[in-house]
Order: structure tokens, then C-alpha cells, then sequence
């Protein structure tokens, strides 16, 4: 293939990468401040929400500021939150503990978020927004050392990197401001923040998984607005992590698990621990009678404050989670990252009423006034300290910042590791036995990712990447027992040929569902995730 063939070009005044609560709110608060502005919003899910599994708490704040109107307007907040519960777990039971003030959900709502950023999509419509779902956006097009637009992803290559007869080259979208609003470990916004060097100054991101699965259950087990939190079992003391499990809706639960990625276990499946801790005695009765409708997984920014890079580069700006704007232990992100994309998005209409390119840098000094900045540095120290020390030695840190400090400590905790760097050699971690899975609470991952309603076009060159493939049996299968077989969720990494004595590593590119984690967690930086041809993923429906 001609690498170098033209491809079709638009102009706007901006793109903004990605259909989420912060492109979407940037979308429209640029079109709210400048109504004449050509907007455009690229995603590469088939549709607006079709990478949202649902499932979350929202706080309002953000929307509010947007939309002031926005229970008039229909905006799908349906289910206030009534209760929440906060529990230490063992094997056979639960402790319930006092919920941490970060944790408490008065004013709150349990969402389909799916079905927010929809709604969102169709208010960005109807004030002018142009919105491209199914479109990849796949390269920066960088000139004169300048972010100018994004380059769409080309569509019918084959495996062997020629064009098929489906072939379409991808577009050029083109604009002096370029948003990425990719959520977290976004491929374009790794490239710019490498690129300009976004990082100088913040310390590395740190990132956790999250898998979730949407359950239906029967009216007499459901409870409207219930909360719960867990810490401890099935997770040892020195691992970060929890669930969550949110019932709202039409009879719907929303049950997930995170795991913090600086574990150090090479033999710890994520997956598996999600799974098994369905089948505790307090946990089961969540799901009893019910059947379970879709199931997805992502990883998460749980770097904070002090991992916030620089914000804008040449032609553009990171916002939302492609930035990391997550607060850990308020379990939030959604309002978080509205804001910053308004915040990003009045600047830019400032800088384009003024034809002053400059005007953007007004951003980041807006952010550091804003409720985000004094959030998000309130409880900078909390996930840092869990790392550092441990459960136990995490909580008493936590208390001491909520409670005592206030978040005004004098010290800022720094992350000690990359996430990749952490694993310890197989042979020093002790093996974990995980039970079969029932087919009643707990199932494997093939019939996991069916639900996700996860297709990639099967002929295309494979979206994940490896710098060196004898990397992957030397040193991944060697020294740490292959974790990419365990870490990844929907079964892309599967190692062949190890009875035989000729090992190698089989990328089941089709079953993924975009999470992220090896690009992450990989111990030796050697797989890279990519865009596929757009539309490709989960597809999440309107309604779960």
C-alpha cells in the first residue's frame, strides 16, 4: 500500500477526540461560547456510548454547570442514590465499616452512562455539532511542529498490510485546536504527551483495571439507589483494590472489581478475582435469580493530582481522562472530566474570537482555579500511601488526610513505580489456585466477552502490537510465567506450543475489548495497543 496516497481532507475550528462525558461536554460548551465555530467530534465506536458499559455514580456538579436546566432537558439521571454501604471483607463474611466521607453519594446518581453520553451527543447535535462515530482517529497530523487536525484510521487492510477490496483510506480532519478526550491511556494523547514532552515536571501515571458486568435481577431483590464498597478479600493486604456494586434502573445491578496495576504477583488474574469474589455469602444474594446481560473492562487513571501532565501542546489540549483527572477515593471521574473539556473549550473559543493561538494556555491556569484543581490535590496522598504501605497501613494514612489534614498536608506523596515495573519472577510468587467457574455467579472469559458484543473485522492487521515478538517468550514466559495470558480480561494473550517445547505467544486480536491493560501492565513495555479499523470493539446497547 502507498502509505504516502492523499487522503480526503474537512476543516473545522475544532475536533475533539472522542464521544465521552469530556468531549462531549467540551463539544458543547465550545458551540454554547461560540456558535459560529465549526466543531467536529470523532469516535471510534460504532455509536456515540457503544464503548460505555453501564453502570456508574454521577455527580451532577458539572452537568449542572452546562446544562443548568438539565432535568427539564431529559437528561437520564434517573436513580438518586439512597444508601450507601462500605465493607471489609474476609472469605466468609463482611464487616461493614463507617463509609469514608470521599465515598458518601447524598445528591447523586446511579446511571447508565451509556444513556448520559447519548443524551449528551444529541444536545451537541442539535447546537451544530458535527459527530463521527465509527471513525478511528489514528495519527496527529503534526505540522511545523504543530498538532494540525487528526488522520482517520484506513479501513479494508488485510492481515498482510495490503489493501483489500474493500480498501478506503482514511480522512484528514483538520483544525487549528485538536481536543483528546480519549479516557484513559489514549493512543493519540500517549503520542503527544511523548511527543511534546507533556510529562516534564509530573510524575508518572499510575493506572488500575476495572471489570464490570451488568446484571438483571428479579423486582423482589432489587433496592433503587443501594451503594456498596468493598476492600480486602479476595485481595491480599498488599494489593490495591475493591468492588462496587450499584443497583438502579429497571431492575439492573451494576457489579465491578478494580485492581490496582502495581501489583507485584505475576500469577494474579484480575479476571479471576472478579469472579470469585461473586460467590462470597454476602455477595451472592446480589445476583440471585438474575442473568447476567453484558460485561466489559477498563483501565483507570489512578494517578491524581500529582500525575496531571502539562495540559496543552502546540494546536491543542489533553481533557478528561486522556489528562487523568480521576478522584480515587471519591470512585468519580465523570465530573471531573466535564469539566475540564468546558474548561478547555471556553479557552479555545477565547483564543478563536481573538485569532491569538496563545489564548489556550488559559486552560490549565483556569483549571488550577477551579473546583478540579482543589478536589483532586485535597486527596492526593491517599492512593499513593496504599501503595507505599500496604491496607493497613493505607486506611490509617487515608484517615489521617480525610480527617486530620484534610487534605492539607504539607507533603506530597510521591508514586514509587511504574505499574510496569513491579512484578516479581514467578518463581518467588506464590501460585493462585482460583475454583472453576459455576455458570450461576461466576463464568470464564470467552463467555464473558460474547456478552460484550465485542467484533473486530477479522482480516485486519492486528491492533496490538509487539516491538519484539522473542520478547514475549524470553523474557515474559521465562521470568514472570507469561502474565499477559492473566492480566488481559477477554483472553487476547494465549501461550501455544508450551507442552511441545516450542512456545510462542497467540494474539486473539478479535476478542478485545479495549481496556488497555497490556499497554500498561506489560512488565517489559513491549506491547502497544493501537486503533483498529473504527466501529471495532464492544457495543454496548442503549438501555444496559
Amino acid at each position: 500500500m502507498d502509505d504516502e496516497s492523499p487522503r480526503e481532507s474537512m476543516s473545522f475550528d475544532a475536533v475533539i477526540v472522542g464521544a465521552g462525558p469530556a468531549g462531549l461536554a467540551a463539544a458543547i460548551r465550545l458551540k454554547q461560547r461560540a456558535p459560529e465555530a465549526a466543531v467536529c467530534v470523532v469516535e471510534k465506536g460504532g455509536e456515540v456510548g457503544a464503548h460505555i458499559l453501564s453502570g456508574a455514580v454521577v455527580e451532577p456538579r458539572a452537568l449542572a454547570e452546562l446544562f443548568p436546566d438539565w432535568r427539564d432537558r431529559g437528561a437520564p439521571l434517573d436513580t438518586p442514590a439512597t444508601e450507601d454501604r462500605f465493607f471489609y471483607m474476609t472469605e466468609t463474611r463482611a464487616f461493614r465499616l463507617p463509609t469514608p466521607p470521599q465515598m458518601h453519594n447524598t445528591g447523586n446518581y446511579i446511571v447508565s452512562l451509556g444513556d448520559v453520553v447519548r443524551w449528551l451527543g444529541r444536545e451537541a447535535e442539535a447546537l451544530g455539532v458535527e459527530i463521527y462515530p465509527g471513525f478511528a482517529a489514528a495519527d496527529l497530523l503534526i505540522e511545523d511542529g504543530r498538532v494540525a487536525g487528526v488522520a482517520t484510521g484506513d479501513m479494508g487492510i488485510g492481515k498482510d498490510g495490503a489493501p483489500g477490496p474493500n480498501f478506503q483510506r482514511g480522512m484528514e480532519l483538520r483544525a487549528p485546536y485538536t481536543l483528546l478526550a480519549e479516557g484513559c491511556r489514549g493512543s493519540l494523547s500517549k503520542q503527544a504527551i511523548a511527543r511534546f514532552g507533556l510529562r516534564a515536571g509530573a510524575q508518572e501515571q499510575t493506572f488500575a483495571i476495572g471489570i464490570k458486568e451488568l446484571w438483571e435481577i428479579p423486582a423482589a431483590g432489587h433496592r433503587p439507589g443501594l451503594i456498596e464498597h468493598s476492600i480486602g478479600w479476595p485481595l491480599r493486604a498488599d494489593t490495591y483494590g475493591g468492588s462496587f456494586l450499584y443497583h438502579f434502573g429497571n431492575n439492573l445491578v451494576s457489579y465491578g472489581f478494580v485492581v490496582g496495576l502495581d501489583y507485584s504477583n505475576p500469577w494474579l488474574s484480575p479476571f479471576e478475582e472478579m469472579q470469585r469474589f461473586k460467590t462470597h455469602p454476602a455477595v451472592r444474594g446480589h445476583f440471585a435469580g438474575g442473568r447476567r446481560i453484558s460485561y466489559g473492562a477498563r483501565a483507570l487513571n489512578e494517578g491524581g493530582f500529582q500525575s496531571i501532565p502539562r495540559l496543552v501542546f502546540p494546536g491543542g489540549a489533553l481533557i478528561g481522562d486522556s489528562a487523568g483527572f480521576v478522584n480515587v477515593p471519591k470512585i468519580k471521574g465523570s465530573h471531573t472530566a466535564m469539566k475540564t473539556g468546558m474548561l478547555a473549550a471556553e479557552a479555545v473559543a477565547d483564543a478563536l474570537a481573538a485569532a491569538r493561538p496563545a489564548l489556550i494556555e488559559a486552560y490549565p491556569a483556569a483549571l488550577r482555579e477551579s473546583w478540579v484543581w482543589e478536589e483532586l490535590r485535597a486527596v492526593r496522598n491517599i492512593r499513593p500511601g496504599f501503595a507505599r504501605l500496604g491496607l493497613w497501613g493505607g486506611l490509617v494514612n487515608a484517615a489521617l488526610e480525610t480527617y486530620v489534614t484534610r487534605g492539607a498536608s504539607p507533603w506530597t506523596l510521591r508514586h514509587p513505580h511504574a505499574d510496569n515495573e513491579t512484578l516479581r519472577p514467578a518463581a518467588d510468587a506464590p501460585r493462585i489456585a482460583y475454583p472453576k467457574p459455576d455458570g450461576v455467579v461466576s463464568f470464564d472469559r470467552l463467555s464473558s466477552v460474547f456478552i460484550s458484543n465485542t467484533n473486530h473485522e477479522e482480516n485486519q492487521p492486528a491492533h496490538l502490537r509487539l516491538a519484539d515478538p522473542a520478547v514475549a517468550v524470553a523474557t515474559n514466559l521465562a521470568r514472570y510465567g507469561g502474565p499477559e495470558a492473566r492480566y488481559c480480561p477477554a483472553g487476547v494473550y494465549e501461550f501455544v506450543g508450551v507442552e511441545e517445547g516450542a512456545p510462542r505467544l497467540q494474539i486473539n486480536a478479535q476478542n478485545c475489548v479495549h481496556c488497555k491493560t497490556c499497554d500498561i501492565k506489560d512488565p517489559t513495555g513491549n506491547i502497544t495497543w493501537t486503533v483498529p479499523e473504527g466501529g471495532g470493539g464492544p457495543a454496548y446497547p442503549s438501555g444496559m
